[in-house]
């Protein structure tokens, strides 16, 4: 266990190990996948007030910090743990931005602009609590649609990274991306 994983296998082994509660493994697993979590935690801040309060440093610890201690989860490969961290992201950063406005609930509200919301066509004047609740309402009509705009938009994730996490073709990802980006930017402009 002291060398660096050089194939998927070995890191699929220690993401099972790491859902087993080997301390081992999990400082080896985030070592290695360390730039990895930093690089979509800057993609997930790219999108956000350029005055975030959060570093893309201190976001990807969190997510790491939380993902570490789910023990149940039957990690499947390196994908499947990249797309849940992505989710996990998307989460802190939504609590982040609710418990910032709790506090400030008598205070004039600042939206927090999403710079990407030009993918989906719109202006960049949406905070990212309406777009994750536009998001939500999306996946009941349409989960894996909602889950591609979820690695898409807030994980940075290229489309075929995409298909591979949700071991979905690419053109099924393609479609999935259109139809999502129509239907969020139809509720977007809508509120």
């Amino acid at each position: 266990m002291n060398a660096t994983p050089t194939d998927p296998g070995d890191v699929t082994r220690w993401l099972q190990q790491l859902g087993d509660g080997r301390s081992q493994a999990s400082s080896e697993l985030f070592a290695l996948l360390y730039d990895e979590l930093r690089r979509m935690a800057r993609s997930h801040l790219r999108k956000e007030n350029p005055g975030h309060t959060l570093s893309a440093t201190s976001l990807a610890h969190e997510a790491w910090f939380r993902m570490a201690e789910q023990t149940r989860t039957q990690w499947q490969n390196r994908s499947h743990f990249l797309a849940v961290a992505s989710t996990m992201m998307r989460r802190i950063l939504v609590n982040h931005e609710l418990a910032r406005r709790a506090d400030k609930r008598d205070a004039e509200l600042v939206a927090v602009t999403l710079s990407g919301l030009e993918q989906i066509g719109l202006p960049p004047d949406r905070d990212v609590v309406a777009v994750h609740e536009a998001l939500l309402a999306f996946e009941p009509v349409d989960a894996r649609a909602a889950k591609v705009v979820e690695l898409k938009f807030f994980g940075g994730m290229e489309n075929e990274e995409i298909a591979d996490a949700l071991g979905i073709s690419l053109a099924t990802v393609k479609r999935d991306w259109a139809l999502a980006r129509a239907w969020l930017h139809r509720e977007l402009s809508a509120r």
